[in-house]
Formats: C-alpha cells, sequence, structure tokens
C-alpha cells in the first residue's frame, strides 16, 4: 500500500505556518444517511505511520487508528449534513456546508486548508480562509488521510446506528451505499426515511 506524505504541510511549515488543517469529506455517493466531513490539525512532529485513505483500510484498521489521530491532533471537528437537507439543497451545497461545518467547530482557527479536491476550482470557505484543493488528496497527504479516517468512523458509527431502527436494510453492512442487497431490500420494502429521496434509485422507488 501506498503512504500518503507531509510534504504538502512541510511546504507551509516552512513559511512560518502552523496550524494546517486537513479536511475530507465521506458519504457523498450513498444513497442513504448523512454526509460527514472532518476537518484535522496535525502538529509539526506527529507519529501517524499507518494513516491512509479511509477506502484502502479495513475497518479495523480505521477503528484502531482513530484514537490515535485525535490523540496526537492540536484539534479536530466533525461536520454532518442528514439526508432531508441534501434533498433540499443538493450534494454539492451539503458537501460545502458539512465542511464548513468543520471548519466552524474547530476550537482553534486554521491558518491555511488541505482539502481533498471538491468538484470545483474556486469555492468560498468559512472566514475566507486560504486553501489548497488536492486531487485524490486523501491518497497523497497525511493531514487529508487523517481527516478521511476520522469522517469514515464517524460515519460508520452513525450507520450502524440507524440499522437498528431500520434492520432491514442492512445499513450496518453496507453503510448506505449501493450494494446489490440494498437495491433489492430498497425494491422489496421501498425507502425509508433515512434514504436520500432526491437520490436514484429511490427517487423512481418512492
Amino acid at each position: 500500500m501506498k503512504y500518503p506524505n507531509r510534504s504538502e504541510e512541510k511546504r507551509l511549515f516552512g513559511q512560518g505556518l502552523k496550524l494546517i488543517a486537513g479536511i475530507d469529506e465521506v458519504g457523498r455517493g450513498a444513497w442513504a444517511g448523512p454526509i460527514v466531513a472532518a476537518a484535522v490539525i496535525l502538529p509539526q512532529k506527529v507519529r501517524l505511520p499507518q494513516v491512509a485513505d479511509s477506502k484502502l483500510l479495513s475497518a479495523k484498521r480505521r477503528e484502531k487508528l482513530f484514537p490515535k489521530i485525535i490523540a496526537q491532533a492540536l484539534d479536530w471537528s466533525i461536520g454532518i449534513v442528514w439526508q432531508d437537507v441534501i434533498d433540499e439543497i443538493g450534494i454539492m451545497e451539503a458537501n460545502l456546508e458539512a465542511i464548513n461545518q468543520a471548519i466552524s467547530q474547530l476550537k482553534t482557527e486554521p491558518q491555511f486548508l488541505l482539502i481533498d479536491y471538491l468538484g470545483r476550482k474556486k469555492i468560498k470557505f468559512y472566514n475566507d480562509l486560504p486553501y489548497k484543493l488536492i486531487v485524490d488528496g486523501d491518497y497523497k497527504v497525511t493531514t487529508i488521510a487523517a481527516a478521511s479516517v476520522v469522517a469514515k468512523v464517524t460515519r460508520d458509527k452513525i450507520m450502524t446506528q440507524r440499522h437498528k431502527k431500520y434492520p432491514l436494510y442492512g445499513f450496518a453492512q453496507h453503510k448506505g451505499y449501493g450494494t446489490r442487497f440494498h437495491q433489492k431490500m430498497l425494491k422489496t420494502h421501498g425507502p425509508c426515511k433515512f434514504h436520500r429521496q432526491s437520490f436514484q434509485p429511490i427517487k423512481i422507488l418512492k
């Protein structure tokens, strides 16, 4: 497995910046549940050798890394936009809202943001903070990868909790993504309130 590095952070540290937030989101393509963003500020010296893009890690590895990340972080926070808001404002705006929530809830305002590429080149973030969008940032940049793990573990816990309320759909297993089983359960039982009503195939099954 290829692990991310801190070249982006070191460049900014070399400019005299100390508070650099890595930001990533998860759940953008799911059919159910919220989109969750995380912001993580790591110190210049940190030991997280196994941190990588959360999509490349097993659930067990992510669970082990989560407490190590938050223990070493100077600050971290979460932003959550629920499925009803996603239906109302659309997934891109929900994505930005989750990110801005996460930034605004940091106890210490960062000096610079490193963000996994969002599909737009010009975006206004909380307090007009300077930023850099990086394609495959969660794969390349350690601080963004750390944020991806925090966001993924948080969202997975939410989906596992909702499984108890809506056990028919298997949220604990697929976390709301479009697996064959999920699609089969949708066709059998129809969507529930936890589904994104504006997404296909939910939209045509209502």
